[in-house]
Order: structure tokens, then C-alpha cells, then sequence
């Protein structure tokens, strides 16, 4: 056994990868029986954080002692590794879709492929000689022993082709791909590249012991914390697009949210009779509520604007080289500004104006709201109509 200097903290990718698993949760128990991608994603991390939980030299030693079979653990945690690559495989399958007949012999394939490899670790571990109880070095320590190293050689092939495959097909799919789904499966490519750097680390220390040299500290010393490093890409590059994605709604609604403070400012005066949310609502919830209020707010200006307010202000705006977008909710904005200041002075709008136009499409209410606090225009109109029309603020 080696020193605890040489420890590797299995527990972290375990618990990074089942963080992983956890957050994939929700969609899992939603979509698990319509979605095949679901439950190989699923899966996939499931066993991917049970081969280091289970891959943990004290978890090896009870897993020894409870059963009284030397080295029982290592066709167990073999076993879970490789119905980890079974389901790397699967996941590429279900990724890349087509037919659904040929997707489904393919797993076919795939699933009696590898239980044939699993079936093989336990009958050659049940016919190895091993002795010896051997936490960190087992497969160079036996490398020589008949039928331990076929049980060796099984699993070490079967995770090489299965990473070696997973890494080719996820990189070509990083061409039809954008936004946080690339950057996620580029930390799945690194991740089983990795892998594919774990397995050669580990086949030359084992070649090395045929061959009479050696190298067991590359299995020993060098492997483990690769497999450790392979785990933490693997559970991020899962983690990334959901999260990712997640984060970018949450700042973007908020980002939003403070943005239509000015709008919501300006119709301050006006009783919509929107309640007042928690500040402890969601941001989301806290974004409708202020749209809504906004959208309340116009409802009730209607009977006070003027549209040729909006069109002198359109055409000025061009005049000056805005874009029409810009120009549009600058327009909206003094439209907005001299309606509010008409509903104080209690003046309707004149009927021989006629109704107001119905624009081609709905205002944007962002750039309305920034046109509000930061337009010359609009600062100019307030100036000519006097401070009475200059909103109160209102917290946001």
C-alpha cells in the first residue's frame, strides 16, 4: 500500500459528477420515458460517479472484507467502468439519431458487446489467482498472472475504444454546433481525451511489466489523478449548457428589469392597480410584473395620446440620423412623456385627431425605457413641456 501523500481525492469528481447528475435531475424525472438522450446522459453520469465512489481505496477495502475475496473489488469497480463506456457509446448513438431501427440494433450491439466484455471480467477474475489484496497497483502487480491479464486487458480495451470513439463523433459535432452546447462538448472532447490518455498510461505500464520493466508508477502515481482530471471536464462539460444557459436568462432578466426602471418611473403617477411583488420574488416573475405594469400604464395613456406628437418626433429623430429602431422608441418616448403630461393636466386628446395608429409591431419596451432616461430628445421635450412633466422615482 502506498503512502497517503499519494492520495487522490476520489470523493471530489464523485461529488462533482453526481452535482451533475443532480442538476440533470429535473429534465431526467420530466423526459425519461419519451427521451432516449435523457436516460443515457443519466446514466452516464449515474455510473460514472459510482466508479469513483466505488473506486475509493477504503470503499476497495470494505467491499474486500464484507465479501472475504481478495481483490473482489476490482471486477466490480471494472464492471461499473465499463458499463460507463457501454453508455458513453450509447449517448453518441442516441446524439447522432437517424433511423430509429438501425439506432435500436445499434444499441443492441452495444449492449450485448459489452455484457459479453462484463461477463468476461468475472469469469476470468473467478479463475485468476489473487492472493495478494492490492488497492493501487492491481493491474500492474498481476499484469503477468494468467487470466488476470485477460481481466485486465478486457476492461482497459473496452474503455479505449469507447472513449476513443465518444471523442471522435463529439468533436465532429462541434461544427454543427454554438453557444454553450460547443463550449460544453468541448469540455467533454478534453474530458475523453483525457481518458484516452489514462488508458495509455496505463497499457505501457502493463506492457512494460511483459516486457520485463519497470513502470508501475505511471499506473500507480500518474493514472489515477488523469482519471480524477478526465471526471471534472466530463461533469462540467454536462454541467455548462444547462447552467450556462440558466445564468444567461437570470442576468439578462434582471439586466431587463433595471432597464425598465425609467418606464415604470414615468407611470408612476398613474394608479394601474398593480400590486406590489415580494423582493423576493423571482427575477423572472419580478420582469413580468413590470411589463405587465408597463403595458397597463400605456393602456391607460391611450385616451391621451396625441399621434402627431409621435410622427413629429419620428420624422425629427430620422432628421438626425437615427436608426429606425432608435427613432421609433425615441418617438415612443416623447409620445409616452407627453401623455402622461396631458393625463395631469387632465387633457384628453382631441377626437378629430382620431385614433392612434396601431404601429406595425409592438414597441420595444427596453429601448423605449432607455430613450426615456437617456434621449436628447426626450430630455429636450421635457424641457419645452416644464417640470411638470418630470416623473417621480420609484425604487426598482
Amino acid at each position: 500500500m502506498t503512502s497517503d501523500k499519494y492520495y487522490i481525492p476520489y470523493l471530489i469528481p464523485a461529488a462533482i459528477l453526481t452535482l451533475a447528475f443532480a442538476i440533470r435531475l429535473p429534465v431526467m424525472m420530466r423526459f425519461w420515458r419519451i427521451d432516449p438522450n435523457v436516460r443515457s446522459v443519466g446514466g452516464l453520469l449515474l455510473l460514472a460517479s459510482a466508479v469513483f465512489y466505488f473506486g475509493r481505496p477504503k470503499t476497495l477495502v470494505l467491499l474486500n472484507s464484507s465479501t472475504g475475496v481478495s481483490n473482489f473489488a476490482a471486477p466490480l469497480v471494472y464492471t461499473l467502468l465499463t458499463m460507463f463506456c457501454a453508455s458513453c457509446l450509447i449517448m453518441i448513438i442516441h446524439w447522432r439519431g437517424g433511423d430509429p431501427r438501425r439506432v435500436r440494433r445499434t444499441n443492441w450491439t452495444i449492449g450485448i458487446a459489452y455484457s459479453a466484455v462484463v461477463a468476461g471480467l468475472w469469469i476470468t477474475f473467478a479463475f485468476a489467482d489473487v492472493p495478494v489484496e492490492r488497492l493501487r497497483d492491481l493491474d500492474t502487480y498481476y499484469a503477468n498472472t494468467p487470466w488476470m491479464r485477460e481481466h485486465i486487458m478486457l476492461y482497459l480495451g473496452a474503455h479505449t475504444v469507447a472513449c476513443a470513439i465518444t471523442a471522435v463523433v463529439t468533436w465532429a459535432w462541434l461544427r454543427e454546433v454554438s453557444g454553450w452546447l460547443r463550449s460544453g462538448l468541448v469540455l467533454l472532447v478534453i474530458g475523453f481525451i483525457l481518458n484516452l490518455c489514462y488508458d495509455t498510461v496505463k497499457l505501457t505500464a502493463v506492457f512494460a511489466r511483459w516486457s520485463g520493466h519497470d513502470l508501475d508508477w505511471l499506473s500507480t502515481y500518474v493514472a489515477p489523478p488523469i482519471a480524477s482530471v478526465c471526471a471534472l471536464f466530463i461533469a462540467v462539460g454536462f454541467i455548462l449548457p444547462h447552467a450556462g444557459q440558466a445564468l444567461e436568462g437570470l442576468c439578462r432578466d434582471y439586466y431587463h428589469y433595471r432597464c425598465l426602471a425609467p418606464f415604470v418611473n414615468e407611470l408612476a403617477a398613474l394608479d394601474t392597480g398593480s400590486l406590489r411583488l415580494p423582493r423576493r420574488s423571482p427575477i423572472s416573475r419580478r420582469l413580468v410584473h413590470r411589463r405587465t405594469q408597463i403595458s397597463d400604464g400605456l393602456l391607460r395613456l391611450q385616451p391621451y395620446a396625441d399621434p402627431e406628437v409621435r410622427e413629429r418626433a419620428l420624422a425629427e429623430a430620422l432628421a438626425r440620423g437615427e436608426a429606425p429602431k432608435q427613432a421609433a422608441a425615441t418617438a415612443d418616448a416623447v409620445a409616452v412623456v407627453a401623455a402622461v403630461g396631458a393625463l395631469r393636466r387632465g387633457v384628453e386628446a382631441e377626437a378629430e385627431s382620431g385614433p392612434a395608429p396601431v404601429p406595425a409591431q409592438a414597441p420595444d419596451l427596453v429601448a423605449v425605457s432607455r430613450a426615456l432616461r437617456r434621449s436628447p430628445a426626450v430630455i429636450s421635450f421635457r424641457a419645452r413641456s416644464g417640470p411638470a412633466d418630470h416623473p417621480e422615482s420609484v425604487s426598482s
